[in-house]
This record gives structure tokens, C-alpha cells and sequence, in this order.
């Protein structure tokens, strides 16, 4: 293939002959070329568009004055800022032309310094781990501003822009086929909290595509709701688009809803045109071979009731979303999202381990590369967000990617890790290119590198040694189902019952399972499966594309309540004043005994339940001034509610509390401590893990409670009997040490850069609160501490295990739940001591010597219950009759009472030997009250004929309410209705009889 240079694309558009800036070449800054493969190379020079721009000099438009005229209505605000914008743009210059200004970092750079000189403040990228109930994962960048614009929480900033990574897997079949499915992405997005509306939106985002990212004016498109007169207006007044090239669509494509009811409000999008050619006529929007929509700006202006009623909203918001991978592949000039640098060098990476070159590929060679470089950056950012496979909910979504990627690699014909060592694992490898790729998208994905690939070497392995065996399996299963349909003369379809038992069994998601079908041409009964295993599809299912917002009471409230002051840092008892009532969730001035109630303070000692700390308990008491009370309100739990709003839930003990009396809040002090103790410990604890484990370890969940505390960590063993002693001996020694906490409260970039630890699942704002135990541990953490090491007085680990793939839990206590732990011990142990008639030091020798004593006595009445079987057995074995004509087999079917499952297995081995080959013995037992016993036992004579005895007895332990099964010569059941026992065993006798008569005639 021929090298592709465009030195001068600043000259020309994409592909168009008319110049559109025309700039001498000299004109150019010198900088590096993209390089999407080792055969093409790639420049546009767009890095002093807006420099340039801002100077408006006639001379840059081709057709004069009539083009200046166009570009000051189109891009330019009337009330400009020259002055100011230059400046910036002279300030960002410097950093944007450090790179290819078309690559992906640079594209993701522009935008945020975009929007940042337009008075927008650039936020971090939020976790894909949301916090928020309605979605599994985050699908979209308006999804961390969501309670803003339900008006739940008060906006910090009036405006913002974020580059926010984004997982969606409900279309994850298109990934690979077509052009811009992924499931990972990063979209990139300006916010208003009720600051601008729609005219600057629209008009931005015209300026950032056609100036700033310097798109044809010409081949930009524009879709808007069809009764959205006020957007044309803008769209073709005043940015200047033509008629022709403005498209009305309907409520299903321009109107965003986030549900039944709530906010909701028209939308426009700007599509790019790869081939002006076909002309205007009879256009399709949604043809993806020519259009591609890069930019979707929503104008959040109604409240949808539950009549349907669109009601305006008192504040206003723009939520807009540019796909940056889209972006890219618009200004990289290649065929499909997938080329550009953010996932080529990825797929490049694959293709290598593969020993196949891309470029020469086949589109289906082509379509699994694309699979495994999609893939592979979900399942990075997913684990380094703390996301570990597993068979439920987020693990569930990583789970089925990485086994996807694996089969697709596998079909690739990549073996082991792809450089020799069959046994090794290829997907780590792969992943290594999107860690060195992730600098600029989440740079804590470097530091987590060896969890990650550790955690996809294990989980690869896992499934490579049942993946064979369930490929065999499922082409079986396949090929009994095209039997059955020829037969019958239906479309051929795999059961569920099928699909479910290679999920259960060979770790086969289900949609694997589908795609193998489809690829041999049949279908999965999915309801089926559905049926099989409800609880986990369920939970795999929640990764929805709908982010659901709703305006209730809740918003109404935060009109009239100001945010809590907490004081629970310095006191634990204040006065504060009762701003609201709630009872079932609606608002109400009194509350009388009895009743359960949601209480709202102008300000609290309580601590509210967060960072993994429980809330505080306690009293409300209001007095009648002659020092007695009027009212009680025991607390038992405190919730932070639309922002920084504490809800203090309990029940009126006696009295009636009003709304606007004074109370005297009082936190239980006891609970209190022992909350802060645990707090304290739990810091201790992950600092010592460290120390012990390794660094790269780290939490993925918490609790702090009154009895004890949970600690969740990312590891991939059990910890050995002797880390968790040095572990404990570490804690200990620093309570020992008596070294004093220090509580600071700074900036959010000077705490991280001091080397402070964020807890998991946590969001922290511009400030935060640092706890540090000098030389020992530093974390960001809003909970409450102790003041000194000491006050912890002991720690102890009193269990530790795993919980899902890669994480474990401790639990532990310490304070005073140690010292009744460690007494709760001390008097067991004595009790022991006492029934045992030895020391404590004796105890472990006393108890090994009776389990010991009381092994060999079970051996012993095992074997007299073997040999009572066989003296039962020999008692039967003259009632064994034969069958068939040219050869003769012996069978017998008997029932033996109440004797247990291994006597009877030792009964139908003695018959077997007794009666010789051919023989074909069943026998039955009721060993307990609801307890069926069954074994079947044929010799090879018998077998040989195709008859084995782990098919045959599991349909005859099913009319026992039961089932089984094993070899073809020896199988064993069970069933929990005697009562059927006897007739069971008449249908085995009739079986046998007719089966073995035809096979031996």
C-alpha cells in the first residue's frame, strides 16, 4: 500500500477541492505524524485554527467579505472577548502543539481547554462504578451531575466540562461489525447547571467543529426535535446552516426523557458527511455509511408529570456528549473508530500475538482483532475501578468480556500467551498496550498494573481449562439439536437447560453460548436459561442505557432546607432547630408518640452513615423549659440525603415533636467511641496489609460498625495463619505506640500529592479531609477517629475469607469489642478445659486424640455395616433371574430396607461378583425418614450392549423425587419419597427386562 501524506491538510477540507483556509505551507509549525500503521501516515495541522481565528483577518476567508460576514454570525458571540481569548488561546497553544494535534490525547485536550476558556470548570472523569442504584455502570458523562439536575444538590460550579469514560454492553454483538460500537468509550461533554441555555450551546459547539477542530462548514449536518422552532432559529439565523441541511425528527430520535416522568427536553446533533457526492436529496441520517453523529447536545428544559404534562423547569441545563472516538476517526481520516490511535496500537498488539498483519487481513480476521482491542480497555478500567469478575451484577459484565476476548483470541489461533508458552496467558500481554496508552485517560490504571494483569492472567487460565471441554461439549449439544429439528421438522434451537448447564459448568456466558449458535445457524432458548438461573441473569442485566431521573418531593424540600452544619467533630451534643418533619416521605409540621419519623436540623453532632461508617445513635429531647421533657426521639440511624441535607431517623418515644422547636441532640457516646475505634483500626489495617501483602493491594469496601469492622481488599490468596499473626503484631504495636491522629482539611491535589489514600466508591470535592497516623497511614476520610492510637487499646482478626474472584474480606474488632471478644474466648476456653480435664496448652493434643478415637470407631461400624449389607445381599442374591435368548444376563432389582448409601454400594459391588458378567443389579433403600437410597450396578458384558447405569438410574430416582447419576457401570441416587420406592423399583425391574431381552435376542 502506497503511503498517504497530507502535508498541507490545513489547505483543504476532508476530501473537498476548495480550500478552506488558504494558508501558504510555510505557514505550518513542523510536528509528527500519526502513524495508524506501518504503511499510512495521517496529519491535519488544526493546532493554530483558533489563534488565527480570533484575529478575523478578511484575508483567511476565500470569499471575502461575504464569508467574514458568515463566520462573525456563525462563531462568534456579538459581545466578544477578544482580548481575554487570545490570551488563553495563546496559553493552551504551547501545550496543544506538543503532539499530533489529531490524535486522541490531543483531541481530548482541545475540547476540556475548549470549554475551560469559556468559563467551564474541567472535573475529573468519574468511576464507572456509579454512585447511583438506577445503573450497574456508568454509560454516560451527565451520570455523575445527575442530582444536580434533579435539583437534589446544589451546583458547585455554573458550568462544566469532563472527559468521561464510559462502559455499555447492551449492544455488545455490534462491536467488531460495525464502524462505532463499543463498549468502552470516552465521551466528552459540556454542562450547564442553569448558567447558559441553548443559543451558546449550539453556537459553541458550532465554533469547537468547524474553528476549532476545523470540520467543512459543508459537510456538517444538523438533526433537531421537530418542534423545536427555537433551535432552527439558531441553527440557520444565526449560525448560518442551510435549510437543506437542518433535519426534523420525531420524539423516538431528538427528544431525550430519563423515564416515565422527570427531566426531560429536545435535543440536536451534528452529523459528519463522508460523501457530499450523493448529493441532499432523500438524505438518511441514520445511514452509518455516509453519516456518523459526533456531537448530541440536550436541552434539559421540561419536567415530564406523570399525566404526561410538560412542565418548564425552573432551571435550565445543557447535558451534551461528542463521542471522542468518533472524533478522532473524523479527523485521523480512517475507515472506522477502531483505527485511530486510542485502539489501533491495541489491535496491532493482538494481531502480533496472532501472527496475522491487519491491513492484509480478512473482514472477519479484521472484526475479532477489533473485538479483543474494544474489549480489552473495558475489562482494564473496569478492574482498576475496582471491578473483579464474578457471576453477579459489575462482575458479571467484566466476567463475560474477558471470556470473550479469550474465545476470540482462541479463534485467532493465538496458544498460550502467543510467544511460545502454551500454558501461559495472552491477554495480559494485550492489556500492557492499554496501560501504556491510559496516561492521559486515568493515570491511577498505571499504579494498579500488576492487580490488573495479575487478575486477567488468573481469570484467563481459569477459563482456558473448561473452554475446550465446553466447545466439545456445545458442538454435541448443537449437533443433537439440528437432529432433533430435522426430525421434526423446527428451526433447530438450543435449550436452555443446555445453555445454562455450559454456564454453570464450563463458565459459558450465555451470549457466547448465542453467538456459537448463530454461527452454526441455530437459536438458544433464552427464557429458558432465564428460568434456570434468574437471580444472576437479572443482576447481569442492569447495565442499562437509560439513566433514570425523577423530580419528587425530595427536590421540593431542598428549596426550604438549608444543608446540615455538622459538629460531630468537636461535641457530641448541640441545639439545633427542627426544619422538617417526614413521615413515609412527605412532609408534616407535627409527629406524636409512637410514631417512626424522618427529622431534618438546621445543624447535628449525628454522624450520617458514609465512607463506610455506620451513623451514629442517640437522643432528641425537647424540654418545656421547667427541666422536663416534652418530647423524646430516639435515633438509630442518620442518612445524608440531596447533598449535604442530614435525615435523622427514629421513633417519637413520648411527647410530640413540631416542626421549628428546639432540641438538645445527643449522640450516644458509647457507640460513638466504639465506631471511632473501629474507624481508626480499619486505617491501621490496610496500612499494615500493605506492608505485609504489598502495595499493589488495595480496598474495594468497608464497614465501620459498633461490634466490629469489615474490610474488603483486593488479593488474589487466602492470607497465610502467619501474615495475619504479623499483621495483627503490626496493629498492636502501633496502638502501643500512642501516637496522636492529625485531621487536616486542603485541597484535593496537595492531599493526593502528599501521598494521601482515597477510600473506594468515595467522591470528594475540591476540599477534603485528610487523617493521617503520622509514619503509619494518611487518607482522605470524612468519618470519625481517635484521638490517640492507644484508645483502641487491641485489635484482633477474627475471620478472614474470600468473597468474590480477587477479593477478600477481613473482619476483625477492637476497643471494646476486643476486650469482650478475647473474654467471650478466654470462657469458652475454660469450659473446654474443665469438660476435657486438661490445661488450655493440652487442648489442641486432647481433641486430635478424639477425633482420632472416633475416626477409627466410625471405620469400624462402617465395615460391619459393609459386611451386614453383604450377608443381607448374599440373603437376595438367589432371586436374580435371567434374560435373552443368545446370551444370558442375570438381573436383580431388590429393595434392602434401611440400609445406608455406602452399604448399599457395597451390596451391589458383592452381587456383581456374585452373580458374574453379564449381570445387571439395581438395588434401593429407605436409610432415614424422607431419605431414598438407589445404586445401579452392570458388568462390562452388559455395557458393552449400550446400556450404562448412570443414564438408566437417574429417570428411575426421578419418581422417588429425586435424581443421579455416575459411570456406565456403577451409579448412585437419591430421592426424598419412600413411599415411591417400590413402585420405582418395579419400574426398573420392567426396564431392565424389556431393554436387555432386545439387546441380547
Amino acid at each position: 500500500m502506497e503511503t498517504l501524506k497530507l502535508p498541507h491538510s490545513l489547505h483543504c477540507g476532508h476530501g473537498g477541492k476548495k480550500a478552506l483556509f488558504p494558508f501558504p505551507s510555510s505557514s505550518l509549525s513542523p510536528r509528527s505524524s500519526f502513524a495508524i500503521c506501518p504503511n499510512r501516515k495521517f496529519a491535519l495541522s488544526t493546532g493554530l485554527f483558533m489563534r488565527t481565528i480570533t484575529m478575523v483577518s478578511p484575508n483567511i476567508f476565500p470569499r471575502g467579505h461575504c464569508d467574514l460576514k458568515e463566520a462573525q454570525h456563525a462563531h462568534f458571540s456579538k459581545t466578544s472577548a477578544s482580548a481575554s481569548r487570545q490570551t488563553m488561546t495563546e496559553e493552551l497553544m504551547e501545550d496543544t502543539s506538543k503532539d499530533d494535534p489529531v490524535s486522541g490525547d490531543s483531541i481530548r485536550r482541545r475540547f476540556l481547554n475548549f470549554y475551560a476558556s469559556r468559563g467551564h470548570k474541567v472535573l475529573p472523569s468519574a468511576s464507572l462504578v456509579p454512585d447511583d442504584p438506577t445503573v450497574l455502570l456508568t454509560i454516560a458523562g451527565m451520570l455523575q451531575f445527575k442530582p444536580i439536575f434533579l435539583g437534589k444538590v446544589p451546583r458547585q460550579v455554573p458550568c462544566a466540562t469532563t472527559a468521561q469514560r464510559c462502559i455499555r454492553t447492551n449492544d455488545v454483538e455490534n462491536v467488531g461489525r460495525t464502524a462505532r460500537h463499543h463498549t468502552f468509550f470516552e465521551m466528552l461533554g459540556n454542562f450547564s447547571f442553569g448558567d447558559y441555555f441553548k443559543k451558546k450551546a449550539i453556537r459553541w459547539a458550532w465554533e469547537l467543529s468547524t474553528i476549532e477542530f476545523g470540520l467543512p462548514a459543508e459537510r456538517l449536518w444538523i438533526s433537531i426535535y421537530e418542534d423545536d422552532d427555537e433551535a432552527f432559529k439558531i441553527w440557520h439565523d444565526e449560525v448560518g446552516v442551510p435549510v437543506e441541511r437542518i433535519k426534523r425528527m420525531g420524539e423516538d430520535d431528538n427528544f431525550w426523557t430519563s423515564g416515565v416522568t422527570g427531566p426531560c427536553g429536545p435535543c440536536s446533533e451534528i452529523y459528519y458527511d463522508f460523501h457530499p457526492e450523493r448529493g441532499i436529496l432523500d438524505t438518511d441520517l441514520g445511514d452509518d455509511t455516509r453519516f456518523i453523529e459526533f456531537y448530541n447536545l440536550v436541552f434539559m428544559q421540561y419536567n415530564k408529570t406523570e399525566d404526561g404534562t410538560l412542565e418548564p423547569l425552573k432551571q435550565k441545563n445543557i447535558d451534551t456528549g461528542l463521542g471522542l472516538e468518533r472524533m478522532a476517526r473524523i479527523l485521523q481520516k480512517v475507515p472506522n473508530n477502531y483505527e485511530t490511535d486510542l485502539i489501533y496500537p491495541i489491535i496491532e498488539k493482538a494481531a502480533e500475538l496472532a501472527n496475522v498483519s491487519y491491513v492484509l487481513a480478512d473482514d472477519h480476521t479484521k472484526m475479532n482483532l477489533k473485538i479483543i482491542g474494544d474489549h480489552l480497555r473495558a475489562i482494564v478500567y473496569l478492574i482498576s475501578d475496582g471491578v473483579f469478575p464474578s457471576n453477579i451484577g459489575r462482575g458479571y459484565v467484566v466476567r463475560r468480556l474477558i471470556r470473550r476476548a479469550v474465545r476470540t483470541g482462541k479463534l485467532l489461533g493465538i496458544k498460550g500467551d502467543g510467544r511460545g508458552n502454551v500454558e501461559g496467558a495472552f491477554l495480559p500481554i494485550v492489556a500492557e498496550k492499554v496501560i501504556e496508552l491510559s496516561t492521559h485517560i486515568d493515570a491511577d490504571v498505571k499504579d494498579r498494573a500488576s492487580r490488573i494483569l495479575e487478575e486477567l492472567k488468573r481469570e484467563e487460565l481459569r477459563f482456558v481449562q473448561t473452554l475446550e471441554r465446553g466447545e466439545k461439549l456445545l458442538e454435541e449439544m448443537l449437533a443433537d439439536a439440528f437432529l432433533h429439528a430435522k426430525e421434526n421438522g423446527t428451526a433447530p434451537c438450543l435449550s436452555g437447560k443446555d445453555a445454562f448447564l455450559l454456564y454453570d459448568t464450563y463458565g459459558f456466558p450465555v451470549e457466547i453460548t448465542k453467538e456459537v449458535a448463530e454461527e452454526r445457524g441455530a437459536s438458544v432458548d433464552v427464557n429458558g436459561f432465564d428460568v434456570e438461573m434468574e437471580n444472576q441473569r437479572r443482576q447481569s442485566q442492569a447495565a442499562h442505557s437509560a439513566v433514570k431521573l425523577a423530580v419528587g418531593n425530595g427536590a421540593d424540600i431542598t428549596e426550604d432546607v438549608p444543608d446540615t452544619e455538622f459538629l460531630g467533630y468537636e461535641t457530641l451534643y448541640a441545639r439545633a432547630l427542627v426544619e422538617s418533619l417526614l413521615v413515609n416521605g412527605n412532609p408534616v409540621m407535627q409527629v406524636s408518640d409512637g410514631s417512626e419519623v424522618e427529622v431534618l436540623l438546621n445543624r447535628t453532632p449525628f454522624y450520617a452513615e458514609s465512607g463506610g461508617q455506620i451513623a451514629d445513635h442517640g437522643f432528641l429531647y425537647v424540654s418545656d423549659g421547667e427541666s422536663r421533657e416534652k418530647a423524646v426521639v430516639e435515633i438509630k440511624d442518620v442518612q445524608k440525603s440531596f447533598g449535604n441535607i442530614f435525615v435523622h431517623k427514629g421513633t417519637i418515644r413520648e411527647g410530640v415533636l413540631e416542626v421549628g422547636r428546639e432540641v438538645e441532640a445527643t449522640v450516644d457516646a458509647k457507640l460513638r467511641q466504639r465506631a471511632k475505634v473501629h474507624h481508626t483500626a480499619t486505617h491501621l489495617l490496610q496500612a499494615a496489609l500493605k506492608k505485609v501483602v504489598g502495595q499493589e493491594t488495595s480496598q474495594a469496601g468497608s464497614l465501620v460498625a459498633f461490634d466490629r469492622l469489615r474490610f474488603d481488599f483486593n488479593f488474589h490468596r487466602p492470607l497465610h495463619e502467619n501474615e495475619i499473626v504479623e499483621i495483627e503484631g503490626i496493629i498492636n504495636k502501633w496502638i502501643g505506640d500512642a501516637t496522636l491522629l492529625q485531621t487536616k482539611v486542603m485541597p484535593l491535589v496537595d492531599a493526593k500529592r502528599a501521598g494521601a489514600i482515597a477510600m473506594f466508591g468515595e467522591k470528594y470535592g475540591e476540599q477534603v479531609r485528610v487523617v493521617e497516623v503520622p509514619g503509619v497511614s494518611m487518607e482522605l476520610c470524612g468519618g470519625t477517629h481517635v484521638s490517640n492510637t492507644s484508645e483502641i487499646r487491641g485489635f484482633k482478626i477474627i475471620s478472614e475469607q474470600g468473597i468474590a474472584s480477587g477479593i477478600r474480606r477481613i473482619e476483625a474488632v477492637a476497643g471494646e469489642p476486643f476486650i469482650e471478644y478475647v473474654n467471650a474466648r478466654d470462657y469458652h476456653m475454660k469450659n473446654l478445659c474443665s469438660t476435657l480435664k486438661v490445661k488450655a496448652e493440652e487442648v489442641t493434643i486432647r481433641v486430635e486424640n478424639l477425633l482420632e478415637e472416633l475416626r477409627m470407631v466410625r471405620n469400624e461400624v462402617s465395615a460391619l455395616r459393609a459386611k451386614a449389607a453383604e450377608y443381607k445381599a448374599s440373603t437376595v442374591a438367589s432371586k436374580a433371574f435371567p434374560v435373552g435368548s443368545s446370551k444370558k444376563i442375570m438381573i436383580l432389582v431388590e429393595c434392602m430396607d434401611d440400609i445406608d448409601a455406602d452399604s448399599l454400594k457395597s451390596a451391589a459391588e458383592y452381587l456383581v461378583d456374585v452373580l458374574q458378567d453379564p449381570a445387571a443389579v439395581v438395588l434401593g433403600s429407605c436409610p432415614g425418614e424422607g431419605k431414598v437410597s438407589l445404586v445401579a450396578a452392570f458388568t462390562p458384558g452388559v455395557v458393552d450392549l449400550g446400556v450404562q447405569a448412570g443414564k438408566f438410574i437417574g429417570p428411575i430416582a426421578k419418581l422417588c423425587g429425586g435424581g443421579g447419576g455416575g459411570r456406565p457401570n456403577f451409579a448412585q441416587a437419591g430421592g426424598r419419597k419412600p413411599e415411591n420406592l417400590s413402585s420405582a423399583l418395579d419400574k426398573a425391574q420392567s426396564e431392565l427386562v424389556s431393554i436387555l431381552t432386545e439387546k441380547a435376542s
